[in-house]
């Protein structure tokens, strides 16, 4: 088995791939204060829970964007498993090229992202990652990363409102039953959610426009479902998008 690994701001996901079949998945919070060992623990807890015997597990890829969690977790995954983690980074094999001015400065999730859109769609796609940020990676036809947008995510948006706004409480970040809230909690909804699929839409039709023509939008990451039924531009959800680029990278690099 292949275990990929996306390291995020906020949550970490982890998948285990059997061949190209993902098996299993689990999400769990990103912490900086988890020691290695506290890191090796939690691998071997998940894998029990899983019923999944340690031995299976061959090989392992991660994507981070926590640089200051990757020798943590690279040394935990070498404790459990008995092997050197692949990590995503310069000097590995994509398969796309980089037409960002620094190659180096693209987050590796954003990579990962890319090389799965493009290896399902086959052309011009652009990929709309719903994390801790809201990304907007661009892939050419030719299936070269051009760039894209970088965005504060919903909730970190909604944070700031509940946190400055004193008169306004903190609400749930739910579907809004219409546009015109008639209470504060509605209206609130309202602004956070369909604001947001404003922000989302305009975003992807300016990128367009840039591209050359419309295309293929896959939306990804944790609030992508809550946005893609109110969108205009999003085509597809995929909560395991960049678990498939991570398993694709894996392949193209052993």
């Amino acid at each position: 088995m292949l275990l990929a690994v996306d390291v995020g701001n906020t949550h970490t996901v982890l998948g285990l791939y059997e061949d190209a079949t993902l098996v299993h998945d689990f999400r769990i919070e990103t912490s900086k204060g988890r020691t290695m060992d506290e890191y090796h623990v939690l691998l071997l807890n998940l894998l029990q829970v899983a019923e999944v015997p340690r031995s299976s597990v061959r090989a392992s890829i991660l994507a981070s964007v926590v640089p200051t969690l990757n020798d943590t977790l690279i040394e935990a995954v070498d404790r459990a498993f008995d092997h050197e983690i692949l990590v995503v980074g310069p000097g590995i094999k994509t398969g796309m090229p980089i037409l960002y001015e620094n190659p180096r400065e693209v987050g590796a999730d954003r990579i990962v992202n890319a090389v799965a859109a493009y290896e399902r769609v086959g052309g011009q796609v652009i990929v709309v990652d719903f994390g801790t940020a809201t990304t907007f990676d661009c892939i050419s036809a030719k299936g070269e990363y051009l760039g894209g947008a970088i965005a504060p995510g919903m909730q970190i948006s909604a944070h700031a409102l509940f946190d400055r706004a004193a008169r306004l409480p903190r609400v749930e970040i739910a579907q809004p039953a219409k546009a015109v809230g008639r209470n504060t909690v509605h209206s609130m909804q309202s602004g956070i959610v369909f604001g947001y699929v404003g922000l989302v839409d305009g975003l992807v039709r300016r990128l367009w426009a840039e591209m050359g023509s419309p295309c293929t939008v896959i939306g990804t990451g944790g609030l992508a479902r809550l946005i893609e039924p109110e969108s205009e531009t999003i085509d597809e959800v995929d909560e395991y998008l960049t678990l498939d680029g991570l398993r694709l990278l894996y392949e193209r690099n052993r």
